[in-house]
């Protein structure tokens, strides 16, 4: 029997009426199930549903109120009850006010409280919780169902939830609900996926949505995000693109919490998607992903496992991957061919196949993947211990089966490079890397020690003893012992005689011949096998043996020798300075003072053979050094001497070729291009060439840096060293008797060295990905040559030991400042004085700079914003506010951060060049930005004023210059703009005082400002016309409903605006080179273009009001477009395509300038004002331009303004006029009409 629609509501209605509470509820909630469409507007009415906008609203306040304490059985209905009852104008504060009443942490948290209270009272209500907790599970999924129905169908509900969750500013407001909101609004919505990914970049740049927020939404609602599955893995693949460091992990963190949430068809999917990344070509994503894998396989080994034949794949695309990126493919497929037992026996021989076949190669690429492939293979195969399922599982030692499978392997990786000495070389150092792991099995390591000890004492350790210099090259001589009585050494590394058999038979396959052993002996491996052999070997004998070489002071000579000959000698001096590395790591970190005494001894040694190798390499142009970091291709571009001489004769030729005006514009043109960091370390060292006695000899200099990837790489641990300071060294007679004690300590030389090193390896590793990434067609892995140890750390790890390191840098950097202002006392504040030592002078300055350089690497790691890394922010900053107020303990992050920055501040009076000076600025500004509350601006400003003001002049005498110096300049006096209170009187104070003390200046210097000369003038200008039309863009543009007091404020900025413009603009009457020109046209235009739409609104409500101002604004602008327009004429005179580039497009500003005033006055009622004259073209000093005076007759009318007819008009020139009219407005007589 089927009931008339009209019946079944009156029916219901009736039922209701007559029914208790629950079942009214039931009916209730059923209603839309059981009628249609047209019927539910019926019975809303008959419920008293159907409210009008007014009352609903207030229906929708009351049920707001009671959010919070709603079942969650009912939350459902209530949000989509409030969900449909927002209004546009609304949403925002609606949903504002919702997210912040509904708690999903409740529905997890209070079950569980719940069921461990009812635990001690019976067991019964054990399994009423676990029903409780999926009923409430099912509750949130629903609720999610009801806010994604609104979010697809409704845009204002849409809009709402973005602009709630956007207006969120702290992490700790942040709810798991807003980022599932923000997953379902991705997810159903295709439109408004770019917004969402915008808006999540932003909070994840900011901190606000953390990867705890992440693991908590999934840990707590599976289900929902199970469903959002599609939007997450689509995230994940977005975010690993990014080029933001936060944001590529929190892609990364994606990945690994939804592998660990959801089924095996997601983890397939992720596996899949990224072996994608792993073979997209992307060196930022393979390592992304195959970091993600490493953790996945650790955390869930046999989770991942059944997807090993996904991870196979990747080994098909391994020419593409860099040495550090193979390790880890390896290292993954290792780990799960070797933890599955029997079950994962294909993927070993997979491995084993793919290993043989490149060892075998010919081609070298192939025979390094061969080699890092095997040996990690080992490190899998050998481990004492392994991580699997989350768990540190400690291995039985290994059967004589498994230990024949080991031995065999390496044997057949040796016998396969034995003949190669850059793959041999490899070999030592990837087995080095596995045993400094310190997990290999100790039967391996036996067999490893036994044979490395005797293999390197055959190969490179030799008697002391007389040798026939007929034999090689050059006579051979004993250097570099450390014993006091050159009788007391007794053997000596065999490396002059190694590289005269190499030299000598140039052939491989006749040394091999010569040689009666398998392996081939050369040189190249020499610092490799040592680092294995000291690796392999717990304690070392403690006497350091001399070196094979011959007499290395050769002067003059140099020229005399055959390229044969000098090639030799470079070469040999590269394997001695890469011996003494290896020495430097293996002795860097022994406690004993008579091995500190002879590290730094080594490390002196060092320091004397780079200056000698600096002129040998000078001496031999295209010389190609032998490589020292053998898991990468060899560098396609070598570096080149850069000689002095030739630079000069190129400078000469380019002034002969040059007219007299391109000259004198041609000292400016280098100058003010685009703001590039000051590289310091060069600017340095080339001083201190410049210095040098070998000055005046026309000596070629070389920086040594563009060689670094030609030297063995030093270890982190050896920065131990700077913790070292007075070290009493005995010497010992021959019978170990103490015959004398001298003291020694680190010297400006080593330190800088080492500091150069720490500096380098800093910003490899804790540089932002942007800007590090090769240049366009640049070869893939050079960027990681010579970082081969530390590209296995995390930038955690080396940011550990950059903390560990601050107390003895802090010292140094107290060493330098007491320096250089002990030096400045007694020489009564003269840097060039008398009894200044120019050459330490230069050296102890860079290791100031490189000290503040690794001070500002440090702190301006990215990774500090994230909180697990907050302790360690902590404790660097620590160690500053020590030097202040020593013995406290726990203080907070602001007071630390407040402390540091003074005790940086204080270092202020001792900086010995514009380089420092920069580096501590730059330091400043770093730790001013981790606080919150950001209150030293001034300070800093005051600093860089300071910096500004002072003369920089070198202990030679002359003052600081070049591009390295303008470039450091420009960057301080940007800076100082920006930290500045107020930009125009700043401006204003330069222009007024400082420009005019550099025009009448004899010296060619402004006296209050010493850095603005006439070379620096251009960045000068540059810097406060770009600031100056950066600062008018903030002043607010006027509306009718202003104040008057508002108005006149908002007037006297513009004014105090226009009048700097003026000011500006005509300097170029003074300062003509092309790049000040350059620069004018296009901030000019620029300024136009501001004025036009910021400032002409203000105008056009204050001109009744105040008209004397509005007129003395416009009549000074008009004095500076005036200018403009000479400069246009002057760039068409004299043809520069470069200044008539900017042209066009500021005359077309300039016209709308004249209309807009026009357009003000008709709305003010001046039309009368406005008048018409004739113009002539002006130079830039005013001077009629005769050669278009006889072209009147051929110009056309344009219109200009002028504010005061008795003035002299201001030009308005078009593109293509050669003569001009003039606009003007008389505003005696408009009084009347204006009103």
């Amino acid at each position: 029997m089927f009931l008339p629609l009209q019946d079944l509501v009156s029916t219901i209605m009736q039922m209701i009426c007559v029914s208790p509470s629950p079942i009214q509820h039931d009916i209730i909630t059923s209603l839309p199930e059981i009628l249609e469409d047209a019927q539910h507007s019926e019975m809303a009415r008959e419920l008293s549903l159907n409210l009008d906008l007014g009352l609903l609203s207030e229906v929708r306040q009351s049920v707001m109120v009671t959010v919070a304490a709603v079942k969650m059985e009912d939350l459902p209905v209530v949000v989509k009850f409030v969900l449909r009852s927002i209004k546009a104008t609304d949403a925002a504060e609606v949903l504002s006010d919702l997210r912040k009443k509904v708690d999903l942490d409740s529905c997890v948290s209070f079950p569980r409280m719940q069921a461990s209270q009812n635990k001690l009272r019976s067991q019964l209500p054990a399994s009423l919780s676990a029903s409780q907790v999926s009923l409430n599970q099912d509750c949130v999924k629903l609720l999610f169902e009801v806010i994604k129905s609104a979010v697809k169908f409704e845009k204002t509900v849409l809009e709402g939830w973005v602009k709630a969750i956007e207006d969120v500013s702290s992490a700790s407001d942040h709810k798991v609900l807003d980022l599932i909101v923000l997953l379902i609004i991705y997810a159903t919505n295709g439109k408004s996926k770019k917004q969402i990914e915008r808006v999540l970049r932003n909070k994840i740049r900011l901190g606000c949505v953390r990867e705890q927020l992440l693991r908590n939404a999934f840990r707590s609602h599976s289900l929902v995000m199970r469903d959002l599955f599609p939007a997450v893995l689509s995230l994940a693949e977005n975010f690993v693109h990014s080029a933001d460091p936060c944001v590529v992990s929190f892609g990364s963190c994606l990945y690994k919490q939804a592998f660990t949430a959801f089924d095996s068809y997601c983890q397939q999917e992720i596996v899949g998607a990224l072996v994608t990344h792993a073979c997209g070509g992307n060196n930022i994503e393979v390592d992304i992903s195959l970091d993600v894998l490493t953790d996945l396989v650790a955390l869930h080994t046999s989770s991942i496992a059944p997807y090993a034949v996904f991870l196979k794949s990747i080994l098909d695309y391994m020419e593409n991957l860099s040495p550090q990126q193979i390790r880890k493919l390896f290292h993954i497929l290792s780990v799960l061919a070797f933890s599955q037992g029997h079950k994962s026996s294909h993927i070993q021989d997979d491995m084993h196949m793919v290993i043989r076949k490149q060892l075998s190669s010919t081609i070298p690429k192939y025979k390094r993947i061969g080699i890092i492939g095997a040996v990690t293979m080992v490190g899998s195969m050998a481990t004492k211990r392994s991580k699997e399922n989350g768990q540190i599982l400690e291995r039985a030692q290994l059967s004589k089966d498994q230990c024949r499978q080991i031995t065999s392997l390496l044997e057949l990786v040796c016998s396969c490079c034995g003949q190669v000495p850059e793959a041999l070389a490899l070999y030592y150092d990837e087995l080095a890397n596995l045993i400094q792991r310190g997990s290999l099995d100790l039967q391996i390591l036996e067999w490893m020690g036994n044979i490395v000890a005797k293999d390197f004492e055959g190969d490179f350790v030799t008697d002391l003893v007389a040798t026939d210099d007929s034999a090689f090259l050059f006579p051979v001589k004993a250097l570099y012992s450390l014993e006091e009585e050159e009788s007391e050494a007794t053997i000596a590394i065999n490396l002059l005689p190694l590289l005269s058999q190499n030299y000598l038979f140039k052939n491989a396959d006749e040394i091999a011949a010569k040689s009666k052993d398998k392996r081939l002996v050369s040189p190249l491996c020499l610092s490799p096998f040592f680092r294995l052999l000291r690796l392999c070997v717990s304690e070392l004998n403690n006497g350091i043996c001399p070196l094979y070489l011959t007499s290395l002071e050769v002067g003059g000579k140099l020229d005399s020798l055959s390229k044969h000959e000098r090639d030799f000698l470079c070469s040999l001096l590269f394997y001695a300075l890469n011996w003494f590395r290896e020495v430097v790591n293996a002795f860097c970190q022994q406690k004993d003072p008579e091995i500190k005494g002879r590290v730094l001894a080594r490390l002196q040694n060092i320091t004397e053979l780079q200056s000698l190798l600096e002129k040998h390499l000078a001496a031999n142009p295209g010389y190609i050094p032998p490589p020292a970091n053998f898991d990468s291709e060899t560098l396609e571009g070598l570096p080149v001497a850069n000689t002095t001489g030739a630079s000069k004769k190129k400078g000469k030729g380019q002034k002969h070729a040059k007219s007299d005006t391109s000259k004198s514009r041609s000292e400016d043109s280098s100058q003010l291009e685009e703001n590039t960091e000051a590289n310091q370390p060069e600017s340095e060292s080339s001083q201190l060439d410049k210095d040098s006695p070998d000055k005046g000899q026309g000596t070629p200099l070389v920086q040594l840096q563009s060689y670094s990837p030609y030297f063995r790489e030093l270890d982190l641990e050896v920065f131990t060293i700077l913790h070292s300071g007075l070290l009493t060294k005995s010497v010992l007679d021959t019978e170990m008797h103490t015959k004398t004690c001298e003291v020694v300590q680190i010297g400006p030389a080593e330190l800088l060295f080492l500091l150069e090193d720490l500096c380098r390896k800093m910003e490899h590793a804790l540089m932002p990905a942007p800007a590090k990434r090769a240049p366009f067609l640049k070869g893939k892995g050079n960027r990681n040559v010579g970082f081969s140890h530390l590209c296995q750390l995390t930038s955690q790890a080396v940011v550990e030991h950059a903390v560990d390191l601050l107390k003895p840098l802090c010292n140094h950097v107290e060493n330098m400042h007491n320096y250089f202002q002990a030096t400045t006392a007694e020489n009564h504040g003269v840097v060039d004085g008398p009894k200044v030592n120019v050459q330490e002078y230069q050296l102890m300055s860079s290791c100031y700079q490189r000290l503040l350089h690794v001070f500002y690497l440090l702190f301006a790691w990215s990774g500090f914003s994230q909180p697990e890394n907050h302790g360690l922010l902590k404790m660097g900053l620590h160690v500053f506010a020590d030097r202040l107020k020593p013995g406290e303990r726990e203080r907070p992050l602001e007071e630390l951060l407040s402390q540091g920055f003074q005790y940086l501040v204080n270092l202020k009076s001792s900086v010995p060049s514009i380089y420092c000076a920069l580096s501590l600025t730059r330091l400043l500004l770093v730790i001013a930005e981790k606080s919150v509350a950001r209150l030293k601006k001034n300070e800093i400003a005051s600093v860089t004023k300071c910096f500004l003001c002072q003369p920089w002049v070198q202990p030679n005498g002359a003052r600081q210059k070049g591009t390295q110096f303008n470039d450091a300049l420009h960057t301080l006096f940007c800076i100082y703009m920006e930290q500045t209170d107020n930009i125009l009187k700043v401006i204003e104070d330069i222009s007024s005082i400082g420009i005019p003390e550099l025009m009448q200046s004899k010296d060619g210097y402004s006296s209050t400002y010493p850095t603005l000369t006439r070379q620096t003038f251009p960045i000068f200008f540059r810097v406060m016309i770009a600031q100056l039309e950066n600062s008018v863009r903030s002043i607010p543009s006027g509306t009718p409903s202003d104040s008057n007091e508002a108005q006149q404020e908002k007037l006297l900025q513009w004014n105090m605006a226009v009048r700097d413009f003026h000011i500006l603009v005509n300097l170029v009457k003074v300062f003509d080179s092309r790049p000040v020109l350059s620069v004018c046209l296009k901030y000019g235009r620029l300024f136009v273009e501001t004025f036009l739409k910021h400032g002409m609104p203000l105008l056009d409500c204050s001109f009744k009001k105040h008209r004397a101002d509005v007129q003395s604004l416009l009549k000074t602008l008009q004095l500076s477009t005036r200018q403009l327009h000479h400069m246009c004429g002057h760039s068409k005179i004299h043809q520069d395509t470069g200044l008539t580039s900017h042209v066009p497009l500021l005359k077309k500003s300039l016209e709308l300038f004249v209309y807009r005033v026009k357009a003000m006055l008709a709305l003010n009622h001046c039309q009368e004002a406005f008048w018409v004259g004739v113009l002539k073209n002006r130079d830039l000093q005013g001077e009629e331009i005769l050669s278009q005076a006889s072209q009147t007759s051929e110009m056309e009318e344009e219109e200009e303004v002028s504010m005061i007819a008795s003035e002299d008009p201001v030009e308005e020139q078009r593109q293509e006029e050669d003569t001009e009219t003039e606009d003007g407005i008389d505003l005696k007589n408009s009084d009347d009409s204006s009103d």
